[in-house]
């Protein structure tokens, strides 16, 4: 069985920066990725300084090529099935067979979208959108609608009219308070109880939307929040502490990234209910730095930290 210092699941935005940690801290890294990351579905990466319009799958590409100049850090195409401990650290089961111990693991699993209607699948990440800071520019100026899945759509919906002019769709579910009806009316928010049954257009594209009623309202672009949920079982497994976010569960962690299982750090989207490009990079550079920290104490004959 490998035995590397620290063992990174997920090969994203926030695995790859903890990576990057690690690796200069001449550590050796088993970073694990099954190539499913959440972005893939978007053309390009938009509010990430220095690589605005950039594919995230070039990011990544770059990222590895990068890594691969460390001789610490090794690579594996695989998914992370099993996790349990050891008597210092934890045993990944891997689905090529093979078993992986590190010292520390770091989870980037990411989340799994769930999309409220059936039509959204084929155009998410192009014409379905969930965050406007990081495709709203995109669509400037188009007629945008915002279709409710959760409690928080209505604040998505007040701020949307920066970039287009908006309607919101409360699905008959998600109806505003009469504050927040107020603020929608004063932003020039169109409020629409009908609820939106079908995406029409070909391809990726929007064209109308089919309301439950039988009418047919052109749009051209639509934000919803997805329901998520972690993508991997290995923080259940490990018995790590998750909290409740608007759109789903996420790995509790604290300012370091640190879950409630020592030894055991998450980042990125799995361990956030807020979700960007810029801010899951900062999380997986903060959980590197608090792993290798746990390391250097640890070594040091200082608190353990280990599962």
């Amino acid at each position: 069985m490998d035995r590397y210092h620290v063992i990174i699941v997920g090969g994203s935005f926030a695995g790859l920066s903890a990576a990057t940690q690690l690796a200069r801290a001449r550590r050796s890294v088993l970073l694990v990725d099954a190539g499913r990351p959440r972005n893939r579905f978007a053309a390009a990466s938009h509010g990430f300084l220095g690589q605005d319009g950039v594919a995230p799958a070039e990011i990544m590409r770059l990222g590895l090529t990068q890594l691969a100049r460390y001789p610490t850090l090794d690579f594996v195409h695989a998914e992370a099935l099993s996790a349990s401990y050891a008597d210092d650290g934890v045993v990944l089961g891997l689905s090529d067979g093979s078993d992986a111990h590190g010292r520390k693991l770091v989870l980037a699993t990411g989340v799994v979208d769930e999309l409220p209607l059936e039509s959204m699948a084929p155009r998410w990440g192009v014409s379905v959108l969930h965050c406007p800071y990081c495709h709203g520019y995109e669509v400037s100026g188009r007629r945008l609608a915002a279709i409710a899945n959760t409690p928080a759509a209505v604040h998505q919906a007040m701020i949307l009219p920066d970039w287009g002019p908006t309607t919101y769709f409360t699905q008959g579910v998600f109806e505003p308070s009469a504050e927040e009806a107020g603020l929608l009316v004063r932003r020039g928010v169109e409020i629409e109880r009908t609820p939106v049954v079908e995406l029409l257009g070909e391809g990726a594209a929007i064209q109308a939307l089919r309301l439950a009623d039988g009418r047919e309202l052109p749009f051209e672009a639509v934000f919803t929040a997805p329901k998520t949920r972690v993508a991997s079982p290995l923080a259940e497994q490990l018995g790590c502490a998750f909290a409740e976010g608007m759109t789903g569960p996420y790995i509790e962690v604290d300012q370091m990234q640190q879950t409630s299982v020592a030894g055991v750090f998450a980042a990125g989207d799995a361990a956030t209910p807020m979700y960007n490009a810029t801010l899951a990079s900062a999380a997986g550079v903060m959980a590197g730095v608090a792993a290798h920290r746990a390391l250097v104490l640890e070594e040091a004959g200082g608190t353990p930290d280990r599962p």
